[in-house]
């Protein structure tokens, strides 16, 4: 954005990528992190709880733990990270609003509004004030309140949320809204992993992935797409370390070679001290960006030369339309199909081979195929290659698509969703005796559009930091600025409360780590993980300011401000946490006796019919699918550029400014390039250049250093959010809606 113009990037320090990811620097480096942010009994405190069962989840990513759990601590250094971030010792009081300007803040990075503590008690933004200052908690619901009174129609707000809330938080947000009468209900999945529910209903009959931790140990090939788990869910690669080591072929299919991916020291074993680190992939397929359907094409049309490897009992009884998929395949020449991928042919050959010879499959998948124009067919592709195999439905084989943050799969799971089944506004109507509304809400994209023509006046975020999250930085700016009134509900300072309604209000809520006492009474929330199990996180810190409340309170104050409390009793459902779990129990297919199941043992497995090998299709079994090609970039473009997150990061959260495992420290507005581009371009490392595009408009960002990378000719690499500004709003999959950010044509300019 404009503010980075003036900067000199002298500052930036490449080295090269180390060779070796986690390891003790993973553990010194996250041990730094936590002790800058808070004292040692602190720290020692919340790592102790960390992943431990009747301990917190972790607020970082969505990866399962392990039955057994480590005794050195079940977290890894991005989750160190998270915690550290969260339950920092500062606080950003009214002091603090009163020391800066809401313009001044917008001068400062996303690095530095993250630095500045938790929020200590609620604070308003007035019609024509430069600063927020502090407001009480009823003098907010009641301001809410009278605002969504005062609305013409529901739909003219929108209700955001983000994956890091609680099923309890979530669940009664969606009530309210419903019963506000709206579906705007966008939510992070909405960028993320939209595409993949959408292909994986479509195709298996369920939007989740089917594997559970235990089929990593029974696998014997398992295929990762378009992910890098050594940033973004490390522990991870504990399991991946477990596969190898009984046996398992790893293939990993992505644009940049990721150190993590190459090898791995387990921290959490002496021999990761020591020993030279585990080889985790035995094949490293560098395909060029968003070529992925054309690799699975002729990997399936090698195992159709003798259809030897074929699970033909699985097909015949299983599945429907594989002829379809048969006849669409041979319209595809091999050669053609390898030459788009950009990969090497014997490469190609050789891990069909392994494919062909082995049954027990798991794909994993992340934001490098979801974000794409043709997102929906790269994921239905890969059903298409485990649906040959009859690797979809046992141990050891099925999908995987990995989840970013801690809830986002609970969140979807609890009804917030714009796009409600009839099946759930059914069973709301028969819990709650209201009618739902059925028309199908804003997603983001469209929430954006509509807040920028003027359809939507009223913004709420249930956590998330939605304007760095979002594509088309400055149109999403402009669209936030439009609303009469935005409300947040933080723990921290972020760059989404600088893009102000009218009136904007922050209403700063517990954190994971911190204790939610309702009543007298210590409260626990739960949150479903990246396979479907459901278990319970409870804070152990005593809150940082004594006027916070929790996210469940905040909801519940705000439903009875607007809607009273005769039909729902809002606030006797929140003085204990039990009573929202009876009502999810009976309102939710899967979550019966609740209470119960959730304090045996270590929570409990969602239903999940692709698990089994029953597939709640239309037809009762799994559909094969036509995929396409990815598109092109638009003409007048030379490169497809991705946006991807840094080490220091995590999701909108930006830890520092180093990329340890890329090499590059003290900066985040970078570019990584193939030396052969640079070399037509007449660029240098170092050298400043601009990135811009014509999608209907002109986009551009300036400012950008040029670092020579291991990446495909054709493909360049930007971080998020950094590089937002150049995704336009309507490129977006197919279907999913989800913004196309990994796949943006841009030229560069040396400056």
């Amino acid at each position: 954005m404009s503010d980075h113009h003036h900067h000199h990037h002298s500052h930036i320090r490449v080295e090269n990528p180390p060779k070796v990811s986690v390891g003790p620097k993973s553990v010194t480096n996250a041990c730094k992190m936590i002790l800058k942010a808070m004292p040692p009994w602190k720290a020692f405190k919340l790592l102790q709880k960390l992943n431990q069962k009747k301990g917190i989840d972790c607020p970082g990513c969505a990866w399962p733990d392990p039955e057994k759990r480590s005794k050195l601590g079940e977290f890894c250094e991005n989750g160190v990270k998270a915690i550290a971030e969260e339950a920092q010792h500062k606080l950003a009081d009214a002091a603090f609003f009163k020391h800066y300007t809401i313009d001044s803040l917008r001068k400062k990075s996303d690095y530095w509004l993250g630095q500045q503590g938790r929020l200590a008690q609620p604070m308003i933004k007035r019609p024509d004030n430069a600063r927020y200052q502090p407001i009480e908690w009823d003098d907010a619901f009641q301001l809410i309140g009278q605002h969504l009174k005062g609305l013409d129609h529901p739909d003219r707000a929108v209700f955001y949320t983000s994956g890091r809330t609680s099923n309890e938080a979530a669940f009664l947000y969606q009530l309210f809204v419903r019963k506000l009468g709206t579906n705007n209900l966008p939510d992070c999945s909405n960028m993320c992993h939209e595409s993949s529910g959408v292909a994986l209903t479509e195709t298996v009959g369920i939007g989740k992935g089917s594997v559970t931790l235990e089929d990593f140990e029974h696998a014997e090939v398992i295929l990762i797409f378009g992910q890098n788990p050594g940033t973004n869910h490390p522990r991870m690669l504990n399991s991946l370390e477990k596969a190898k080591k009984k046996g398992a072929k790893i293939i990993v299919i992505n644009p940049l070679k990721e150190v993590a991916l190459l090898k791995f020291k387990n921290p959490q074993k002496i021999i990761g001290w020591t020993g030279s680190g585990t080889d985790i992939a035995d094949l490293y397929l560098q395909i060029k960006i968003n070529q992925d359907v054309a690799l699975l094409k002729a990997w399936m049309k090698l195992l159709l030369e003798d259809e030897d490897g074929l699970d033909q009992v699985f097909i015949q009884e299983k599945t429907r339309d594989i002829e379809a998929l048969k006849a669409d395949l041979s319209s595809y020449s091999i050669d053609e199909l390898i030459a788009q991928t950009g990969l090497a042919k014997e490469d190609v050959i050789e891990s069909a081979e392994w494919l062909k010879s082995k049954s027990k499959i798991i794909a994993c998948w992340a934001m490098g195929l979801t974000q794409h124009v043709n997102a929906v067919d790269n994921i239905r592709e890969i059903v298409n290659l485990l649906l040959m195999k009859g690797s979809i439905g046992k141990p050891g084989a099925g999908t995987c698509p990995v989840r970013g943050h801690s809830n986002v799969q609970g969140d979807r799971t609890m009804g917030i969703w714009e796009r409600p089944t009839k099946a759930w506004t059914d069973k709301l109507k028969e819990t709650f005796n209201f009618t739902p509304p059925e028309t199908p809400g804003y997603n983001v994209v469209e929430s954006i559009e509509a807040m920028n023509k003027g359809k939507v006046s009223f913004f709420m975020a249930l956590g998330g930091n939605l304007l760095p999250a979002a594509p088309d930085t400055l149109l999403t700016e402009q669209a936030l600025k439009k609303c009469e009134l935005t409300v947040h509900l933080s723990t921290k300072l972020n760059r989404t409360h600088l893009a102000t309604g009218s009136t904007s209000l922050i209403l700063p809520c517990l954190g994971r780590t911190d204790k939610h006492i309702q009543s007298g009474k210590e409260q626990m929330v739960t949150v479903e993980n990246s396979m479907g199990m459901v278990h319970s996180s409870i804070g152990v810190l005593t809150p940082p300011s004594q006027a916070l409340k929790s996210e469940p309170e905040i909801v519940a104050s705000i439903a009875s401000a607007t809607l009273g409390d005769k039909d729902i009793n809002w606030s006797s459902l929140v003085e204990d946490y039990d009573n929202i779990r009876d009502l999810i129990a009976k309102a939710i297919v899967g979550f019966e006796d609740y209470n119960a199941r959730l304090r045996k043992d270590n929570g409990f497995e969602l239903p999940n019919g692709a698990r089994i090998g029953e597939f709640n299709t239309s037809s009762k079994k799994a559909h094969f699918t036509i995929n396409k090609l990815a598109e092109s970039i638009p003409e007048g473009h030379v490169y497809t550029m991705m946006t991807i997150r840094s080490h220091d990061q995590f999701n909108t959260t930006i830890y520092g400014n180093d990329d340890r495992y890329r090499g590059v420290f003290g900066g985040r507005n970078v570019v990584f390039m193939n030396e052969g581009d640079m070399k037509k371009e007449g660029l240098s490392k170092a050298d400043t250049v601009e990135l811009f595009n014509n999608y209907g408009i002109e986009r551009r960002i300036v400012g950008f250093e040029v670092i020579p990378y291991d990446i495909p000719s054709g493909c360049l690499a930007t971080y998020f959010p950094e590089a937002n500004p150049l995704v336009p709003l309507h490129l977006f999959a197919r279907k999913s809606h989800t913004p196309a950010s990994k796949s943006v044509g841009v030229n560069v300019k040396k400056v």
